[in-house]
């Protein structure tokens, strides 16, 4: 049997990332214990989002560890959150200390890995019964707005330093951890083929909020942040107001540029499963990611599920989406974005929407995560080696 994974990651209900496809699929196999979000920031208790969000966390611990699906399970874990602060740090690593003693007693845990997609965990590396430390690191974190760049470059450097093993998930994110840790592997995103290829399918219903809009359909999918160009997409929708622009995600950002528009659609968040019908009424994909020294470490999963659903692809210059140039576009301003567009439309056929997601059958998630488990299980056999 497969060793349990204990694993600190964002919290299970947010949009559907690379934490949740790599997790889902390691518990098809074995044990995987979700620890929902041990902040990487400071709540702002004049935020209504940050306030409701600790409420809901205090009823989630209350509630205990849930089995979501095959051997998954997810808890929220109480920390108190001012991860910056040392006192703070030590108190939190006791708490986790006991908290984790208490679910490796309820659900028959012994030796365990730890695995964390968040670049603040190394206060909690080393716990009783870790056999393994992994850090899936998907973003270059210090270059969020929302965190602190000069913290988080000297916690996720600890991490760094103190984990075994680590995954990063695109060629400029894999160096610049290698430097520090040389235990550092590539790990690319991969799709669930099967779900967005529904798009293809006739039987798929187009949702009723898109089914009357103007075409061409310009879609994007994907969390409203300040990583958006709005300003590029309001152009693009003043330069062509025939075209329907659909923004599908939370609002976590000032999205007035684009809110007043007559050809722009914010329909707020959707589920995973429901994206595919979307993507039938989309007649383009778009990865609209202001340009930014961000664009080099994005890998976006969206990019395969769009094409997965048949769809060409217009992005901003980011390095991974030229890696699929037969398939998509690349462009930088609004004149040159909404020429992009028009190519991509003007050359569309239902061939080429097939061609597109036949292109991804080999990139499926089962796939990617075999490939990391293998990896895992050659550091994880060396590492005990080396101990013994």
């Amino acid at each position: 049997m497969p060793p349990t994974i204990i694993a600190l990651s964002k919290d299970w209900d947010d949009d559907s990332t690379s934490n949740h496809h790599v997790l889902r699929e390691l518990a098809k196999t074995r044990r995987v214990v979700w620890l929902n979000s041990v902040a990487t920031r400071s709540p702002d208790l004049s935020s209504g989002r940050d306030l409701s969000r600790v409420v809901r966390k205090l009823r989630e611990f209350a509630r205990g560890p849930v089995n979501v699906e095959n051997d998954l399970w997810v808890f929220t874990p109480l920390v108190v959150p001012l991860p910056h602060i040392g006192a703070v740090q030590r108190l939190n690593h006791w708490i986790m200390r006991a908290t984790l003693r208490g679910l490796r007693a309820r659900l028959r845990i012994s030796d365990f890995q730890l695995w964390t997609f968040l670049p603040n965990a190394a206060p909690f590396v080393g716990m009783p019964g870790e056999s393994l430390s992994v850090y899936y690191c998907t973003d270059e974190h210090a270059l969020f707005s929302s965190l602190d760049r000069e913290r988080t470059l000297v916690s996720e450097r600890e991490l760094l330093e103190r984990a075994d093993l680590v995954f990063a998930i695109n060629e400029p994110l894999l160096e610049l951890k290698r430097a520090v840790n040389p235990e550092t592997h590539l790990a690319l995103h991969g799709v669930d083929h099967a779900r967005f290829a529904a798009a293809l399918d006739p039987a798929t219903r187009v949702p009723d909020d898109v089914a009357g809009l103007p075409h061409p359909v310009l879609g994007f999918y994907g969390a409203l942040q300040d990583w958006v160009d709005f300003d590029l997409l309001a152009e693009v929708a003043r330069l062509r107001p025939e075209w329907s622009i659909v923004l599908i995600g939370q609002e976590q950002s000032d999205v007035s540029a684009v809110a007043g528009l007559a050809n722009v659609h914010l329909l707020g968040r959707r589920r995973n499963d429901e994206l595919p019908a979307y993507c039938k009424a989309f007649d383009v994909g778009l990865i609209p990611y202001r340009i930014s020294d961000q664009l080099a470490f994005r890998n976006p999963i969206k990019l395969r599920e769009y094409l997965a659903a048949g769809l060409p692809v217009v992005s901003t210059p980011i390095p991974d989406v030229r890696r699929y140039g037969a398939w998509s576009s690349i462009a930088d301003g609004p004149q040159a974005f909404v020429q992009a567009v028009a190519a991509a439309l003007s050359g569309e056929t239902e061939g080429l929407r097939k061609e597109r997601s036949n292109a991804m059958e080999a990139e499926g998630w089962a796939a990617r995560v075999a490939q990391i488990d293998r990896i895992v299980t050659d550091v994880s056999r060396r590492h005990h080696t080396a101990a013994g």
